[in-house]
């Protein structure tokens, strides 16, 4: 291995839709801790293709919490509401493959068709899969659609893309090597969407596409996005992508057992922060030597 390569390149990839809390500190220690240990590099990502809700103080705030913590990344950082024309032209590329189509369902149009067939199967977060509706309206129909201006979203036809891709399969540091297959990824996804009106990318589409430009050679994450790594895996094979390692780090839960998250009102770490107290409290608190940190 050329020395001047790192071996491992994590990143940490958070949205600005909020403060940060102690849940977000473990995800970015998690990440820089093993690229820390191996010599690597650890990266920032802020993943803000949701307009609607991210907003200018949560970023300038993220990078000040991570700054405290004693956290460093090269410059510049990426932002993915800057990047919407790359997705896009990736978006194009699958079009034109016909892997992707437009689905005008409503959400309550998808409850009333799934109701209407007697039912539908079920994601494991309990959402229903969407039942294909629009995925076998012709070329005319969906142009005369889309000329009246209706709305739609672009989802990935499934089957299409694995009788290109029947065998694949993605490493992960737990369970080791894991196979991708339709009836996994119809399970977990269904026809996933890749791009709304008012989202013109999705996470799926944005992460997979971006790991690979930052040469990210392990994907650290929370054990609640495990099941997103199937279809990550499929669109790194669709776009003949790298394929980096998974590790995924467990959930933390406050003392009354809910999640930590940002709808739950976790305590921020900008109010820890402004607090006193201290970083290295923090990262002993949550399991970490803050040596690893530089205190």
């Amino acid at each position: 291995m050329n020395p001047a390569i790192p071996s491992i390149v994590t990143r940490f990839a958070p949205s600005p839709t909020g403060w940060l809390h102690e849940g977000h500190a473990y995800s970015a220690g998690f990440a820089w801790a093993r690229a820390r240990q191996a010599g690597g590099r650890f990266l920032l990502r802020i993943e803000d293709i949701d307009r609607s809700r991210c907003r200018a103080e949560f970023d300038a705030g993220l990078l000040e919490d991570l700054a405290w913590l004693g956290l460093r990344w090269a410059e510049p950082v990426r932002r993915q509401s800057e990047h919407f024309s790359e997705y896009g032209a990736a978006l194009d590329q699958l079009a034109a493959r016909r892997l992707l189509y437009p689905c005008f369902c409503t959400r309550k149009q998808v409850l009333a068709e799934i109701a209407r067939i007697g039912g539908a199967p079920h994601a494991e977060d309990g959402t229903a899969i969407y039942p294909g509706t629009c995925r076998h309206l012709s070329d005319d129909k969906r142009a005369s659609r889309i000329a009246a201006g209706e709305s739609y979203a672009l989802r990935l036809d499934i089957a299409a893309a694995c009788a290109l891709h029947p065998s694949l399969s993605w490493h992960d540091a737990e369970l080791g090597e894991q196979a991708v297959t339709f009836d996994t990824l119809h399970r977990l996804h269904g026809d996933a969407v890749l791009a709304r009106k008012d989202t013109p990318a999705s996470y799926h589409l944005c992460v997979t596409l971006d790991d690979a430009l930052q040469g990210i050679t392990l994907v650290t994450r929370a054990i609640d996005l495990r099941n997103a790594t199937p279809l990550h895996r499929l669109l790194q094979a669709l776009f003949d992508l790298p394929v980096p390692d998974y590790a995924h780090h467990p959930l933390l839960f406050d003392a009354a057992g809910e999640r930590l998250a940002k709808r739950h009102n976790a305590p921020s770490l900008r109010e820890r922060r402004q607090g006193g107290e201290h970083p290295a409290d923090l990262w002993r608190r949550l399991g970490f030597d803050p040596a690893i940190f530089g205190f």
